[in-house]
């Protein structure tokens, strides 16, 4: 229903702020990386995502694109509501639990409360299996071809998988892909540098 939200940060509580807009506040829940980025008083805009229910109207806000694309990449996860995907996303970057996922590491996701083990791997099974059905390889200046070096391939590839969990598309990371200088650049700096371009849709 709203894409975004802009106004004046009129609270910031745990997990929780409140946008004023021409005089009414708007309650967000949100990640600690977003809150953040916040200060009261100031303004602020958030990407939404709104859940409606017939006895509920929440607004899940967040501070970038990127932030929101991942929290609705984990919402796909059977089991995983909203509650559970901005607890995974309170636990670390959003680039940090990408990595998490395609890499398997549960530990990095049983950190957020409230998620356990069996979740845990729901959420890597479901993401990772998905982008490896759905993001075909991807060639850009740093990809490694056939017989070539192993391990600069799978770094891009870690990368494009990595991305590919946050919501791009093949063809928006091969185009962000295209203007960086990936050999020199480690996965977390691809990725990161990628969001950091990207913040604005």
């Amino acid at each position: 229903m709203f894409y975004y939200l802009e106004g004046t940060v009129a609270v910031i509580e745990p997990n929780l702020t409140v946008i004023d807009i021409g005089g009414a506040g708007y309650a967000c829940h949100t990640t600690v990386n977003t809150l953040s980025h916040l200060e009261t008083g100031k303004k602020a805009r958030l990407y939404t995502y709104c859940n409606i229910k017939e006895d509920a109207f929440d607004i899940y806000g967040f501070y970038d694109v990127s932030e929101r694309r991942f929290f609705e990449q984990l919402l796909t996860v059977s089991g995983v509501g909203p509650k559970a995907a901005l607890a995974i996303l309170s636990s670390g970057t959003p680039e940090a639990l990408a990595l998490a996922i395609i890499s398997e590491d549960e530990k990095a996701l049983t950190m957020a409360p409230g998620i356990g083990k069996k979740i845990a791997q729901r959420v890597i099974l479901e993401l990772k299996d998905k982008i490896s059905k759905e993001t075909p390889l991807i060639k850009a200046p740093g990809a490694v071809p056939a017989g070539g070096a192993a391990a600069g391939g799978g770094k891009l590839s870690d990368a494009q998988s990595a991305l590919a969990v946050l919501g791009y598309s093949p063809a928006e990371i091969a185009s962000a892909l295209r203007e960086l200088d990936t050999e020199s650049m480690s996965v977390e700096e691809i990725i990161r540098t990628v969001l950091k371009n990207s913040i604005k849709p």
